[in-house]
């Protein structure tokens, strides 16, 4: 780890299930150090041992992107040890559950504004000088689902944290970081689960080649 420079460095948010891990997975194979931050300790330990298997290396921090606190440690960490970051890949989202938008709860509502919002406008500032000093590249990821019927709260917040990144996209054009917007292909995710129950997922996109096609992009 003493030798991992700040332009091999990759920080992913949501990295303990989903596209998120296998994003944080196809990394640590291709020679990044990988900083995973999740909430959940056992996805995490299982990422550990994928990528450690595959010859790579990572340092785990189970910690919530809604805690602003203990985002602010991780980015003064990285700073400090690092001096700057390679990579950002951005794959924390809450999936509320679908709901027609006169009943939307109002709990789901505050954790979707939360982490799918908050938490990004957060994390931008506090990612982008670190992403500037090592000529990095942020990474969001789409899923346009904002107007569709039952999708309030979470199209509502999606949509405004890719807002989000597409203003700091235009802004940084020319001075840096760099920042890629792409929308992944269906995939199997609990995520996607949770909308379409029951769905015929021979036809969607395996995670992990998923992961491969998102990171060639860059």
């Amino acid at each position: 780890m003493t030798e991992t420079s700040a332009a091999n460095l990759a920080l992913v948010t949501g990295a303990s299930r989903g596209l998120g891990f296998a994003l944080a997975a196809a990394l640590g194979a291709r020679g990044w150090h990988v900083l995973a931050v999740a909430r959940t300790v056992g996805g995490l330990e299982e990422l550990d041992d994928r990528i450690r298997a595959s010859g790579g290396t990572a340092t785990l921090a189970p910690l919530d992107v809604t805690d602003q606190g203990a985002m602010e440690h991780i980015a003064g960490s990285i700073g400090a040890r690092w001096g700057g970051l390679g990579l950002w890949a951005h794959a924390a989202v809450h999936a509320a559950a679908l709901s027609p938008a006169a009943h939307v709860d109002g709990k789901a509502m505050e954790k979707s504004i939360a982490t799918n919002l908050r938490a990004t406008a957060t994390l931008i500032p506090l990612l982008d000088p670190l992403l500037r000093a090592a000529g990095g590249t942020a990474l969001f990821l789409d899923d346009p689902r904002a107007g569709e019927k039952f999708f309030g709260a979470y199209g509502a917040t999606k949509a405004a944290q890719i807002a989000l990144a597409r203003s700091w996209q235009t802004e940084t054009r020319k001075i840096g970081p760099r920042v890629v917007i792409e929308t992944p292909r269906p995939m199997p995710t609990a995520t996607r689960a949770r909308f379409f129950p029951g769905e015929d997922r021979a036809g969607l996109a395996e995670i992990h080649d998923e992961a491969q096609r998102l990171l060639a992009l860059l």
